[in-house]
């Protein structure tokens, strides 16, 4: 497998494997007290996470200003410092949140928001320009997505930003995006049991890097049981738009049911289960970025050896359609 993969529209060249940092900032939660964090973290070992993944070769990480209420940005900062220039750093903007009491508390799709936004990020991240930057309202008016669109394309000229994307899972949505001259990406969720093959006709068409976000379901592809979740991490409480998990009950039976089902497929030639979850994403299209989470040295590693495995066969790519009947 090319383990250098180009960041859409001739852009920059990034690892195969990006990190995503979601979970590294830590707890947060949303105003009515639903948590949106993976859980409390040890941001010593975030940084060593993080170093450890360039050492192995990552050069794409992906944050939000949102995450831990824009904790993850400064640890993600503080990790990189003077080896900003070696990567391709992604952040978004969108939702509205107070650093201080570490809440969510609302949404802003305005023009005037941008900027305002970036500069908080690019503070935190402590860098003059983010690589690429990605509306974080999968549901914004697309009407309004284009006037943003256009925003985004005068950070360009300022330098400010170097592309830019919408995080959105609607293709048509992504499409507005797409008409602009230095959109590279759209981030859309992507794992063995959730396929979007529109989505990735779309990046194919328009010339755009898939960046796919929960490429390890939310935990349930890297080997989560159906064990308890701390009270901080969202999958202890899950909100509608996730799947495979239970308030208080943590993984779904069924989804495990389905792990347990292509776990042979998955976890062969040596793979692990994870190592093989992100090996189906590299088989799916060429322009595949998946982005794992990770809280840990040991998650960071063995998220990286999937790039010495490479993608799955079509043979096992098919093999696995078939044991979930698709």
């Amino acid at each position: 497998m090319e383990t250098i993969r180009t960041l859409g529209r001739g852009g920059a060249g990034v690892s195969a494997l990006g990190f995503g940092c979601w979970a590294i900032g830590g707890e947060w939660s949303d105003s009515d007290g639903q948590p949106l964090g993976w859980g409390k973290v040890d941001d010593d070992e975030s940084v060593r996470a993080i170093h450890r993944a360039l050492d192995l070769g990552v050069t794409f990480f992906d944050t939000a200003d949102t995450y831990g209420a824009g904790h993850s940005e400064r640890v993600l900062g503080r990790a990189l410092g003077k080896r900003r220039a070696d990567v391709v750093v992604a952040t978004k903007w969108g939702n509205l949140f107070d650093e201080r009491t570490r809440v969510r508390h609302g949404e802003d799709a305005s023009v005037e928001y941008v900027r305002t936004a970036l500069t908080a990020s690019l503070a935190r991240l402590g860098t003059d320009y983010v690589d690429l930057y990605q509306l974080h309202l999968s549901d914004a008016d697309p009407d309004q997505g284009a006037r943003l669109r256009d925003v985004c394309e005068e950070l360009v000229r300022e330098g400010l930003i170097r592309a830019y994307g919408w995080s959105t899972d609607d293709p048509a949505r992504a499409a507005v995006f797409a008409r602009g001259a230095h959109c590279a990406a759209v981030q859309h969720a992507l794992n063995v049991f959730q396929d979007a093959p529109d989505m990735l006709a779309l990046c194919e068409e328009s010339d755009l890097a898939s960046i796919d976000r929960s490429p390890l379901a939310m935990g349930l592809l890297a080997g989560r049981r159906r064990d308890r979740l701390e009270a901080g991490d969202i999958r202890s409480r899950p909100p509608a738009w996730l799947p495979g998990f239970g308030e208080g009950t943590g993984a779904d039976p069924d989804w495990l049911a389905r792990v347990d089902a292509v776990r042979s497929v998955l976890t062969s030639d040596g793979r692990t289960l994870a190592q093989g979850a992100l090996g189906w994403i590299w088989a799916r299209s060429p322009r595949t970025v998946p982005i794992p989470g990770f809280r840990s040295v040991a998650q960071a590693e063995q998220n990286a050896g999937a790039l010495a495995k490479g993608p799955l066969s079509a043979g096992q790519l098919a093999e696995i359609d078939r044991i979930l009947g698709r």
